[in-house]
């Protein structure tokens, strides 16, 4: 009898910590059902630049959603870029952080004529009918970073949700701005941790951090199996958001998909095809 009662409680104490918030019914809908281009609609061998105007632009063009990633320069200014790292996509040392606005507009991406966005910059070459999941990165200053993201998203009139993997973040907005559709980013322990164990990582792939964040949709990741904490998740009523996906199978089982290298429709339910640009 006591395992018994021991097993409930720990049932519900686990059901009490993954458990999604209420869904804003005006929010969600434009998001369910469509298709993300992951950091615009760039190519793979980077000539049309990850996170960059064109690459929003071009996801516009095609009838895309848009994911793309924010983060604070050096005298906080809010800019558009992945990594905290400029090595990879500018040949440059150092992180975002270190380096002033003025100095980052001047860097060209992947060696080409675009340069990093500030986020209103992106913003404005987007159409306020294209929906818009902004990640906000974790950086030496989240809370500076969450205020400015909302003053900025408040004279927007388009549509946007939020999303982080950091709960902290997530819980942020879940406190300041409610209304805001919010998403918790989420994948396997393993992918999270780089193949080590880390119990912060197992905990956030167990969706244990939603007891602070309440987020109304969970973008996990595709690499390995779906686990029990997102299924049951599910059953509670959160939106599954997919990434990154290479290909439209994604769909069948997602929510909304945040994709690249590949054209699928821009709504689910439709056919989907290879892209023939030649720069996938």
């Amino acid at each position: 009898m006591y395992y018994i009662l021991l097993f409930c409680i720990l049932t519900i104490l686990f059901l009490f910590l993954i458990a999604p918030g209420k869904i804003p019914q005006c929010a969600s809908a434009a998001f369910l059902g469509k298709n993300f281009a992951h950091r615009g609609l760039h190519t793979q061998d980077q000539k049309i630049p990850e996170n960059s105007i064109k690459a929003f632009k071009r996801a516009v063009d095609n009838g895309y959603g848009i994911e793309l990633d924010v983060q604070l320069s050096k005298d906080a200014k809010v800019v558009v870029f992945h990594d905290s790292s400029l090595n990879r996509a500018c040949g440059v040392n150092g992180n975002v952080s270190d380096y002033y606005f003025d100095e980052l507009k001047q860097l060209p991406l992947f060696g080409t004529d675009e340069h990093i966005p500030l986020f209103e910059e992106a913003l404005a070459c987007i159409t306020q009918e294209t929906p818009i999941i902004v990640e906000l990165k974790t950086g030496q200053n989240n809370r500076l970073l969450c205020e400015k993201v909302l003053d900025i998203l408040n004279s927007y009139t388009g549509t946007y949700s939020i999303e982080s993997f950091n709960p902290i973040i997530v819980g942020w907005f879940r406190k300041n701005a409610p209304h805001i559709f919010r998403g918790q980013l989420s994948a396997s322990a393993k992918v999270l941790s780089g193949g080590k164990f880390s119990i912060l990582c197992f905990m956030l792939s167990r969706l244990i951090f939603n007891s602070y964040a309440r987020p109304h949709f969970i973008a996990f990741g595709i690499t390995g199996r779906e686990n029990i904490a997102l299924k049951i998740c599910r059953a509670l009523g959160v939106k599954s958001f997919a990434w990154t996906a290479h290909d439209p199978s994604f769909e069948k089982h997602s929510d909304s998909v945040i994709f690249e290298y590949y054209s699928p429709s821009p709504a689910f339910n439709s056919s989907s095809s290879s892209l023939t640009d030649g720069n996938t």
